[in-house]
């Protein structure tokens, strides 16, 4: 297109006008909305509550400062027996740790006492350095009693 001339025809079908200058378009009218005139009375009115509503009087302030610090007392409270718990929480795991490590020592060390008494040994020094003997079948009486759960030392044994 660059080495022909371009035809007015042309021109204006591809929206063009004729000229050297851009057509303006003229900016749509607004129909223009008619100015309302308030009524004083009522604009005074509302003017005067919503200066009220703003305004913060004496009672008003006292009593948004004691919810405010009521609500500061609450969260601080509540944040305080949060750590308080969570602090038990820790020290109820490490008492649980350490109540483990001392049952498994227990149970190593009642296991080392077992393996280290010697049955065989204990019975050769009762009967041959203690003279013991063990009880015949004669000597051994077994009775029921119902009357106590408790043997005294002094109280008579019932004879078969």
């Amino acid at each position: 297109m660059a080495g022909r001339p371009v035809s007015n025809k042309r021109i204006q079908q591809m929206g063009y006008i004729e000229g050297n200058t851009v057509r303006k378009l003229e900016p749509e009218r607004i129909p223009e909305q008619p100015v309302r005139r308030r009524d004083p009375r009522k604009s005074y009115t509302i003017r005067r509550n919503q200066e009220k509503a703003l305004q913060m009087n004496l009672p008003y302030l006292v009593m948004f400062m004691a919810a405010a610090c009521c609500m500061l007392y609450i969260c601080v409270s509540y944040i305080h027996i949060q750590s308080d718990m969570t602090a038990r929480m820790d020290s109820i795991k490490n008492l649980e740790q350490e109540l483990t490590t001392l049952k498994t020592q227990n149970n190593a060390l009642e296991t080392k006492i077992n393996t280290y008494v010697d049955l065989d040994h204990v019975y050769k020094v009762a009967t041959e350095e203690l003279g013991m003997v063990y009880a015949n079948k004669d000597q051994v009486l077994m009775y029921n009693r119902t009357e106590s759960e408790y043997v005294r030392q002094y109280e008579d044994i019932p004879k078969h």
